[in-house]
């Protein structure tokens, strides 16, 4: 099992009181079973769900579980049930029905102390779909928003301490579209609109603690040396060698100056100068 599923059927487990549930990802739910069923325990529809779940039937166990919640709508089972649906679609792939079963739970028992879990489920159905930074973000800025209202509505849970760890990456994902546009600007000589992308990255304080610092900075000293704005050049020099001071970036941008006769500026002079100031751990 991956360590992706393990984390989801633990935290299913800690969220329903179910049991462990594993099962390894299909193309999908393609449709569900055609079954008809004649009245039973609620308790026996929702085993045999769990089983077909835990097999990767997954078409099998979204039927039965729904016939757990036809047959005994108001029981605690089929409350149980419907958030196993959203979980099998979500084992299957099939983010878009996960995230409408989730939500069709949450529209239902708001007060449910299974709510956080539903919450945490369609974050992480949107967070499985960010795509490279080459693509449209619609995704990420999804994940981004759903992933913050698991932690603005439940601080405390285990499900915001995760969704924490992953919107650290989200905003590196965000980031490095910023990046990315910046370079193509760059590269046209185009290079207002590229430090304008650059400068986000490095004045944002969600994007300060990224992978991306580095290279923004880099990227503006060049593209300030290429509009003549020298004393912003050595500005962003000076700040890329106090925080990165053995970075790639550093020695890149060092060898820029260099090479085009600009002198770097001391640590102390920079500071005499007020181009120095503490952010987030980081002198930006």
């Amino acid at each position: 099992m991956t360590p992706r599923k393990l984390q989801l059927s633990q935290a299913l487990a800690l969220a329903l009181l179910a049991g462990s549930v594993s099962a390894c990802a299909s193309g999908g739910v393609r449709e569900r079973e055609n079954v008809q069923y004649v009245d039973e325990p609620a308790t026996l529809l929702y085993n045999r769900a769990a089983d077909a779940l835990d097999r990767g039937r997954y078409p099998r166990a979204i039927t039965m579980f729904e016939e757990v919640e036809r047959q005994h709508p108001y029981s605690s089972w089929a409350r149980r049930a419907m958030l196993m649906e959203a979980y099998t679609h979500y084992q299957a792939q099939a983010y878009d029905d996960s995230i409408e079963d989730a939500q069709r739970f949450i529209s239902l028992h708001p007060g449910n102390s299974d709510a956080p879990y539903a919450y945490y489920l369609i974050a992480i159905c949107h967070f499985e779909r960010i795509m490279d930074v080459g693509r449209d973000q619609g995704t990420t800025e999804r994940a981004l928003a759903a992933l913050n209202d698991v932690v603005r509505r439940y601080p405390d849970s285990p499900y915001a301490r995760d969704s924490r760890l992953k919107l650290d990456m989200v905003y590196d994902q965000l980031a490095g579209k910023e990046m990315a546009i910046g370079r193509f600007y760059l590269e046209r000589d185009q290079h207002l609109a590229a430090i304008n992308r650059f400068r986000n990255v490095i004045e944002n304080e969600n994007f300060q603690r990224t992978t991306h610092v580095p290279e923004a900075l880099h990227r503006l000293v060049e593209s300030y040396l290429s509009v003549g704005m020298t004393e912003e050049a050595q500005r962003m020099a000076s700040i890329l060698g106090y925080n990165f001071p053995g970075s790639e970036w550093y020695q890149r941008t060092y060898a820029l100056m260099t090479e085009e006769g600009v002198a770097p500026v001391a640590v102390e002079e920079a500071e005499r100068r007020g181009w120095l100031r503490r952010t987030f751990g980081r002198v930006l």
